[in-house]
């Protein structure tokens, strides 16, 4: 439980251009924690985006996975001071 957040966004109209953004939390240790982000697309229009989908999207996905990887380690850090 509250180990998941997800939803699910439409382009105009449902089945044209759908994704469904998830993020999970799971511990492995009691210092050690995996995040995994991930989205979900599907509507006629994907297959029209999906050279973008796979570089422009997965950057920005990799971006912000670093910094909150950076941002979370410097809140452990400050904890311990």
């Amino acid at each position: 439980p509250n180990r998941e957040l997800r939803w699910l966004g439409h382009f105009i109209i449902p089945g044209l251009f759908d994704g469904e953004h998830i993020f999970l939390i799971q511990s492995l240790t009691i210092n050690r924690t995996h995040f995994i982000q991930r989205e979900i697309f599907r509507g006629i229009l994907v297959p029209l985006f999906t050279r973008q989908l796979e570089t422009n999207t997965r950057q920005g996905f990799a971006e912000m996975n670093r910094a909150l990887k950076m941002r979370s380690e410097q809140s452990e850090s400050t904890e311990k001071v």
